[in-house]
């Protein structure tokens, strides 16, 4: 049976009856209701309003496209409120470096691509499993920096994330608080600061599984996020380059040294680890998993080389 297929099916059950006569749902079963749809559970939303969604959920999956397809410049030289868990010197580089860019490979190109289409069909199946969904890419400033949330859902601020493995497991269960390496916790404590809310959540998905689960935070498991912008227009505006985020880390066996993983994806790492390598900077080689960026190299690795990154 097809989802329009149920759907119909709950109409004549229903009679058609208007949504409003439902019980309103809350962000605790929205994990249960999204995977109904998914198990052809009749759904209490006519044809027509169905389609409206998935037109809305084709126009989001466009920018998303475009963005990949077609280079679009990136805010450089401000805060954002996304950014403000991450570290000091991230921040720093970012605010007061000219970003020169990297080349990604493909691979990691389209794994973030269809990381960002599978947030985006969490808020869909959120919406038509009759959760209240509002404020989508709701631009909302606090302490004067200027951020865009995901959404509201049930009167709580939710912030959608695909991940895997050991970042999957984090969300899953609630660790994100001991171990936060991107700076999610900030992030979703200005939002919710900036919508006068105390409560947040992380609707999290699978990308290996496609197992979904919700990661709820309250005010004592989140930041004082006014305090944070505050110390860290501090630190951008600051002549000096703040200390190093991550150390780096034995390579295995072999003598060599690597970046640590939450340096890997940062942009910055060329101009960041200048000194490396006796100041002659990082050098990349090509594994099976992916790039290596070394931070001294006692052992030639037996893999190609790569030499503009």
């Amino acid at each position: 049976m097809s989802l329009l297929t149920s759907i119909e099916r709950k109409g004549e059950r229903l009679g058609h009856c208007p949504l409003p006569f439902f019980i309103m749902k809350t962000i605790e079963t929205l994990v249960e209701d999204i995977y109904d749809l998914f198990n052809l559970t009749p759904i209490d939303m006519d044809e027509a309003e169905v389609d409206k969604h998935i037109d809305t959920f084709g126009e989001m999956l466009k920018v998303h496209l475009k963005s990949f397809l077609y280079e679009v410049p990136r805010d450089r030289g401000n805060l954002r409120l996304s950014a403000i868990g991450k570290p000091d010197r991230k921040l720093w580089y970012d605010v007061n470096k000219k970003l020169t860019p990297e080349t990604l490979p493909p691979s990691t190109r389209i794994k973030f691509l269809y990381g960002y289409i599978l947030e985006e069909l969490l808020l869909f199946c959120a919406t038509v499993a009759g959760h209240d969904v509002t404020d989508q890419q709701k631009e909302v400033t606090l302490e004067g920096v200027v951020g865009h949330q995901d959404s509201i859902i049930d009167g709580v601020l939710v912030d959608v994330k695909s991940a895997s493995g050991v970042g999957f497991d984090k969300f899953k269960y609630n660790k994100l608080t001991e171990d936060d390496p991107f700076g999610y916790v900030a992030q979703v404590s200005a939002y919710a600061a900036a919508n006068g809310l105390d409560r947040a959540a992380f609707l999290a998905i699978n990308k290996s599984t496609g197992e979904v689960c919700l990661s709820q935070l309250h005010s004592m498991d989140m930041i004082n996020a006014k305090e944070r912008i505050k110390h860290l227009k501090n630190v951008v505006a600051d002549s000096s380059v703040p200390d190093k985020c991550y150390s780096d880390l034995p390579d295995g066996k072999s003598g060599n040294r690597k970046l640590a993983v939450s340096c890997v994806y940062c942009e910055h790492k060329r101009d960041c680890w200048s000194d490396a390598n006796g100041g002659q900077g990082l050098r990349a080689f090509k594994y099976s998993q992916g790039r290596r960026y070394l931070t001294q190299v006692v052992k030639q690795p037996d893999v190609e080389e790569v030499i503009n990154f």
